[in-house]
């Protein structure tokens, strides 16, 4: 009896699977929980939030994913990396915090050699979203039945994430002598009713109040440090949610937010210094270099894992600026602090100008690894969508994985039958010979 990979068998899904398997009204039934015209509100100016199918990959790429993760927090936890990331980071981010940082995003492409880790983000979004999407999914056919979640593995990824921010305020308040749990919870961004993922925010405040935990959506501008406390108005605010892409709380909107911090007197979730260790484009150069990893006395198996799953990252130097420039079309340039794809482009596709203004930024150059695809029925065509997977990672911890599926030269929500996606893992397959 031989045995097909799970890999082998996502990809034939991924290729051959083109049925619709969202239960569209299954979904409205989900976000209307929230309020009377919530679907409605979701869904009029995000046409493309939601693809219309699921994401399939092997089960074996799965463990690859939660290995890579793991290795690179034991890099995280050596002094000598730390050091190393934290010399370039801002002033603020070299203020510890007993709280490690909600909502890591690992987010892979699945390359030849399996997946490859693209970048990490702090404040990842879409979690929730996710977990609603998943329970909206039907059977599409028989070969896809038997991969549904089901009961979600027998916890739900709300309760997880949940437990996530009591995990953060519990070690928090072994300082302060607070509970168990926060009571009141600020929801964090900049005008955060403009935001595209601000259905998300929504449901956190509903996950929130049905946990007894009086929460609120607001701007950083919102927040008042008084007293030797976080207020939004008259609430003194236990807990910040912090969606910014103010990293370093630099910004004169984030001036209460950024003193509540360096005073300790409220939690902040993700925080600078979760960012710096994490997220800062920088790091994935130190992730990336064999010699530099085995200097900080990393074991070798590690030390492979990192090497074979994060492409290969360097500083765009003006000092390199002719070696970029004719290695370009194996390249993708990301700015250090940046997020969302913005101001990120493929190598193949850059300008002179463009590119001049790379060396003149903080940029990284990494080895590129297009994404994987997944075709899908968009009207009366089969089309070919490029797909990335987001790992939600907390301590070390991967809470769930989807994908997002788009079409264009980086990650987006403008794509028809695009969007996040539930991903289903399938596993090794026997097969009679």
């Amino acid at each position: 009896m031989d045995k097909q990979s799970g890999i082998e068998l996502a990809d034939r899904l991924n290729a051959g699977c083109q049925c619709i398997s969202l239960d569209s009204e299954g979904l409205g039934v989900e976000l209307e929980r929230v309020s009377p015209g919530f679907h409605e509100e979701v869904m009029a100016g995000r046409p493309h939030l939601f693809s219309s199918s699921v994401a399939f990959v092997g089960a074996e790429d799965v463990q690859r994913m939660a290995r890579l993760v793991a290795a690179v927090e034991r890099v995280v936890a050596l002094p000598a990396y730390r050091d190393h990331v934290l010399a370039y980071a801002p002033e603020i981010a070299r203020h510890s915090t007993a709280a490690r940082g909600v909502f890591l995003g690992y987010d892979f492409h699945l390359g030849n050699t399996g997946p490859q880790l693209i970048e990490i983000n702090t404040n990842a979004g879409g979690g929730l979203l996710n977990a609603v999407l998943a329970r909206a999914q039907k059977a599409c056919c028989a070969d896809v039945e038997a991969l549904l979640p089901g009961d979600l593995g027998g916890d739900t990824p709300e309760h997880l994430f949940l437990e996530m921010f009591r995990a953060e305020w519990r070690a928090f308040g072994t300082r302060v002598g607070a509970g168990d749990t926060p009571r009141q919870v600020a929801i964090v961004d900049e005008a955060p009713q403009t935001q595209y993922l601000y259905p998300e925010f929504v449901l956190f405040r509903r996950l929130f109040e049905h946990a007894g935990i009086q929460a609120v959506i607001c701007d950083p501008r919102e927040l008042e440090f008084r007293d030797g406390a976080l207020w939004h108005g008259a609430m003194r605010i236990d807990l910040v949610y912090n969606r910014l892409t103010d990293f370093a709380l630099e910004t004169p909107a984030s001036s209460a937010l950024r003193a509540a911090y360096l005073a300790d007197a409220a939690v902040v979730t993700p925080h600078p210094q979760a960012h710096a260790l994490y997220a800062d484009k920088r790091n994935l150069v130190a992730l990336s270099d064999p010699a530099l990893l085995a200097s900080w006395g990393l074991d070798a198996e590690t030390r492979s894992t990192l090497t074979n799953k994060i492409p290969r990252t360097e500083l765009a130097l003006p000092a390199h600026a002719d070696d970029l420039w004719a290695r370009r079309k194996a390249l993708f340039f990301k700015p250090a602090a940046g997020y969302g794809s913005k101001a990120a482009y493929r190598g193949d596709k850059i300008t002179k100008r463009v590119f001049d203004e790379v060396l003149a930024g903080n940029y990284i150059a990494q080895a590129l690894v297009p994404p994987s695809s997944r075709t899908l029925q968009v009207g009366e065509a089969p089309v070919e969508l490029k797909l990335d997977l987001r790992n939600y990672v907390y301590a070390g911890h991967v809470q769930l994985i989807a994908a997002r599926l788009w079409q264009g030269q980086t990650t987006n929500f403008r794509t028809p039958g695009g969007g996040f996606a539930p991903v289903l893992t399938v596993p090794s397959l026997a097969l009679e010979t």
